[in-house]
């Protein structure tokens, strides 16, 4: 039987399937306990859970210390102020400790839900995953995968990261999940691991056997249950194909792209922190295409600092120096924010108030930002990018604030680069329309291919409804796409792709065709791009 989910880390295995049991963490609420009794139990049962992470960070750390950070988070998470208030509040009423950890978890779990974006929702399975190992702790629960001493496929209704690296990577060859996103950490876990994973299986996990053999392609996300001899043939043939690929790849490591007619791609990466820029320069990135500095502010309890800022941006572009590092100013909004911003509800947070709008409405917090990011361009090649850009107004603007923050660095004493390059997304069709008259105040675009489709084809990019309608392939936005490439070019600036299409190799011909200069997509994907300009 052919079933079909999420292809979140490439990979080919045929094995026997193991179901990873599921451990009993549900709680029933006591009330009228001691407070100060429960208190202690939490607390023990916090410093347990630190012991168990660190003993996980230095496991993976051994084999790859990108993926080790995740434990790191988790361990922050452990320590979180929310995390802790939330349970101390609940357990100072009387209840027991488990019941709060749980509450306190599922009330986290549920605001990075609601975020609209994939890389912050998959940080619920974070929250998920540290709340059931403080309850495990508390119900007295080891820790044990007891997993099967053979080549495995593990199937599970959700992956925990913890549960991922606490499988013998000596037997598993694979996972497939019920649940989850290709943004998870344990798809992550699974890339680093370099097994397939399938996630997102929903209904169709149910036809998966209890026990027998799974064929999977981690790349197209289909799973075969129970496969006859022709099929275990195929899929054999397939991961030798697919062995034989990730080797030829690894040529275009230090190759540029160049097409076949002698035109130059960059291909550079996206990234969300310092630990991606790490990744993105060992998979071998031209630089970094999109620096999504809304992580900065996603992942602190409350404004960072300039100082804060300054040292992750100055980090980033001593990585890449001399290389170009494009940083977006702050994205956010009531769709994608951070709790003490206090933006409140909107009916429609994808058209609402949101990035450069936020930012030049409360131009306190665009100021840090600014000023950080001055700072730091002396210390690589910085290009400073615009979101959400409707209009030749509020690029002035932001060019007035920018040029007044750098002279008055100056007038203190602090040093700021003359050669930072600005740019802006063009991600809405406004945008693209006036993309002439743009143009002329800046040095460069990046198109923002996921928002650019959502708003010219009326397709909300969350909606599975409308999924049939979001295609970044449709006419319209290759319209849009030729628009903006061709005002640019006449204007005498590049122009880029940073939004997903971006690592869609079925539209790197057409990118090529109208001369995009820069491709900047997941540090995973830098190599078959590269290898795909090459052969246009």
């Amino acid at each position: 039987m052919k079933l079909k989910g999420i292809g979140a880390a490439e990979g080919i295995a045929v094995a026997r399937l193991w179901h990873m049991e599921v451990v009993d963490l549900t709680v029933e609420k006591r009330e009228g306990c001691n407070p100060e009794k429960e208190s202690k139990r939490f607390a023990d049962a916090q410093h347990v859970a630190a012991d168990e992470l660190t003993a996980l960070f230095e496991k993976t750390r051994q084999d790859d210390a990108d993926a080790a950070m995740i434990f790191d988070i988790h361990r922050m998470m452990l320590e979180d102020l929310d995390f802790c208030e939330g349970v101390s509040g609940l357990v100072a009423g009387g209840c027991n400790a488990e019941w709060a950890v749980q509450e306190t978890g599922n009330m986290l779990h549920d605001m990075f839900q609601a975020i609209d974006d994939e890389t912050m929702r998959a940080r619920a399975a974070d929250v998920k995953d540290v709340a059931g190992r403080v309850i495990r702790i508390l119900k007295g629960i080891r820790e044990d995968a007891g997993m099967p001493h053979e080549p495995t496929i593990v199937v599970a209704e959700d992956l925990l990261p913890s549960q991922t690296v606490a499988l013998d990577k000596r037997y598993v060859v694979g996972c497939v999940t019920k649940n989850g996103s290709v943004t998870s950490h344990s798809a992550i876990l699974a890339r680093s691991m370099g097994i397939g994973c399938i996630v997102g299986l929903g209904e169709a996990f149910q036809y998966i056997p209890k026990d027998g053999i799974l064929a999977i392609d981690g790349a197209t996300g289909e799973v075969i249950a129970d496969p006859n001899e022709a099929e275990i043939s195929e899929y054999a043939g397939k991961r030798k194909a697919f062995e034989e690929q990730k080797l030829l790849l690894h040529q275009y490591m230090d190759k540029k792209a160049v097409t076949k007619g002698g035109h130059h791609v960059e291909v550079c990466a996206n990234i969300g922190s310092v630990k991606d820029a790490e990744e993105a320069k060992k998979a071998g990135a031209d630089g970094v295409g999109l620096f999504r500095s809304e992580f900065l502010y996603l992942d602190s309890p409350d404004f960072p600092s300039e100082e804060v800022q300054f040292q992750a941006y100055k980090k980033v572009l001593e990585i890449f120096s001399p290389k170009q590092v494009i940083v977006r100013t702050l994205d956010l909004g009531s769709d994608k924010q951070a709790p003490y911003f206090n933006i409140p509800p909107e009916e429609n947070p994808a058209m609402g108030y949101r990035a450069i709008r936020i930012c030049l409405d409360q131009p306190e917090i665009f100021r840090t930002q600014l000023r950080a990011l001055l700072r730091a361009s002396v210390y690589g090649n910085l290009h400073i990018m615009f979101p959400m850009i409707t209009s030749v107004t509020q690029v002035m603007k932001t060019k007035e604030l920018l040029t007044s923050l750098k002279a008055e660095l100056l007038k203190e004493g602090v040093p700021v680069s003359d050669d930072i390059k600005i740019g802006v997304m063009i991600e809405t069709p406004a945008a693209a329309i006036m993309s002439d008259e743009l143009a002329k105040l800046v040095d460069f675009f990046s198109i923002g291919t996921n928002d650019l489709t959502q708003y010219t084809l009326a397709a909300d990019r969350m909606n599975a409804k409308v999924s049939n309608i979001f295609n970044a392939e449709d006419p319209a936005i290759r319209r849009m796409i030729e628009i903006t490439a061709r005002n640019a070019h006449a204007a005498g600036i590049w122009v880029g792709i940073c939004g997903e299409a971006g690592a869609n190799t079925n539209m790197t011909s057409f990118f090529v065709e109208n001369r995009i200069d820069e491709l900047s997509v997941a540090a995973a994907s830098i190599l078959k791009v590269r290898r795909a300009v090459c052969e246009s």
